[in-house]
């Protein structure tokens, strides 16, 4: 298992996406070049069942064209202690997607604020990530992510985990909510845990609450229950 040192990530939050267009404007709109700026501010920070820290600002930048995107991401907590661990993270992440396959390289740094980012042979993780969108009529989402090279080794021993996370969700509206249950676990053992490990089972509702008739504030809930950890949480956001 990882020692508190081990600062885990991106809030997997998993992007679905409902499309509806025909197959010529979808091409069209894989041409398309696109920069995308957001920021979330979260009450807590969970990723995969794992708690990271408190309330935290995340941001990110996406540019995008024919199917390829480039993603920096960021995640700050609000300590202002100086006796307190600043967590800092900072992610880079290369993709691809054409229809409903996806595929990625990420680049993952959660060392803190002050620790110097060049040394990738133990303060970087990288991992590969391969999923699939079954569409419209079937909205599951698959993912399989898997560490391969960086810090991601038995302290112990220093032998690499290949630490592996395999995520299944599901995405639905009722109500004008937009629903997404998922389960995600862990096959061997690895930093996320000893051997097989259920590390997340969560479902989380999104909603733009209308503020004005030209802007409407994203808001998410979700609730997390990581056997693993033995932990639950409930995590609120806003999208900007």
């Amino acid at each position: 298992m990882r020692t508190n040192a081990f600062r885990w990530t991106l809030s997997s939050v998993t992007a679905l996406s409902m499309m509806s267009f025909s197959l010529s404007a979808q091409e069209n709109e894989e041409k398309k070049f696109e920069i995308v700026p957001n920021v979330d501010l979260v009450s807590s920070y969970v990723w995969r069942g794992a708690y990271q820290t408190g309330p935290s600002f995340q941001p990110s930048l996406s540019i995008s064209y024919a199917g390829v995107s480039l993603t920096a991401w960021g995640s700050t907590d609000f300590s202002t202690s100086a006796d307190d661990y600043k967590a800092k993270e900072f992610d880079l992440t290369l993709g691809y997607g054409c229809k409903g396959l996806s595929i990625a390289v990420t680049d993952y740094w959660w060392s803190g604020e002050g620790a110097r980012y060049g040394r990738y042979s133990t303060d970087h993780y990288f991992e590969g990530t391969i999923g699939y969108h079954f569409g419209e009529k079937f909205p599951l989402n698959l993912t399989w992510n898997t560490m391969f090279a960086g810090g991601d080794k038995d302290p112990e021993n220093g032998d690499r985990y290949f630490s592996t996370f395999i995520e299944a969700a599901y995405d639905f509206n009722i109500w004008g909510i937009d629903f997404i249950p998922s389960i995600g676990i862990s096959p061997w053992d690895s930093q996320y845990s000893n051997g097989f490990g259920l590390n997340s089972i969560s479902l989380k509702a999104q909603k733009a609450i209308k503020i004005t008739e030209a802007f409407a504030l994203p808001i998410f809930t979700q609730v997390i229950a990581a056997p693993e950890h033995d932990n639950v949480f409930l995590v609120f956001g806003i999208s900007l």
